[in-house]
């Protein structure tokens, strides 16, 4: 996919676009230093990461004032739909969950370059369940991931950090029929509607609502991030 591609794709503007061009150079100039993306993707930056985040937009709200993007590695898909907002006029605020010091180094540089940096994202070089028991619990709009840890553990580490009518979008590939039964076989209640992705027939993102555990099920997540 081009950039020009992308832009009907995602429909935004050729400004947004412009934001978009330098955040594939930042990002190509770091991938050089750090594994931002896997090595056999980077000549498909535009359609496998950029828009497979942005076609996500249309799930934000008005009222996701507060948005979570727990291991953000990259910058995915936080980044994408910080721009998106940003020149959709949402009031929303990102806040960029990652332990690794290098990639929470490369989150800010990122964030600077497309003039977002302490305006629409914050970026926190923390674990996600410091983080989530710290000052921004309980205040989370929303909580995404992509490509991250299996469903159960990403659902433990979300919890802590939902408002009360809080939800999770989290972006899996054809596994996420098996891992929402593996969520559930481990206690794990929860509504769920899975957006199929434009991209790919076996990726999907799935929507999250109305989250708990069954009492005494509240185990330790077996990973950390």
């Amino acid at each position: 996919m081009t950039p020009e591609k992308f832009m009907k794709f995602a429909g935004v503007s050729r400004e947004t676009l412009a934001k978009f061009i330098s955040y594939h150079a930042i990002m190509l100039k770091w991938q050089a230093k750090i594994n931002l993306v896997s090595a056999s993707t980077l000549d498909e930056i535009w359609d496998r990461h950029f828009a497979d985040s942005a076609q996500y937009f249309y799930l934000l709200s008005v009222d996701d004032k507060v948005v979570v993007d727990l291991g953000s590695g990259a910058g995915l898909p936080a980044i994408p739909l910080a721009l998106m907002a940003r020149a959709s006029g949402l009031t929303t605020n990102f806040h960029l969950v990652e332990s690794d010091g290098r990639k929470a180094a490369f989150l800010i540089e990122a964030a600077r370059v497309v003039e977002l940096l302490n305006v629409k994202l914050r970026i926190h070089a923390q674990r996600a369940e410091k983080f989530a028991a710290g000052a921004m619990s309980g205040t989370a709009d929303l909580v995404t991931a992509r490509a991250l840890g299996r469903l159960a553990q990403l659902l433990s580490y979300a919890q802590p950090l939902l408002a009360p009518t809080g939800r999770c979008i989290f972006l899996k590939g054809e596994r996420a029929q098996g891992e929402i039964a593996e969520a559930r076989d481990a206690g794990w209640q929860f509504d769920v509607v899975a957006h199929p992705s434009r991209l790919a027939p076996d990726s999907a993102a799935l929507e999250i609502r109305n989250l708990h555990r069954e009492p005494g099920l509240a185990a330790t997540p077996q990973g950390k991030l």
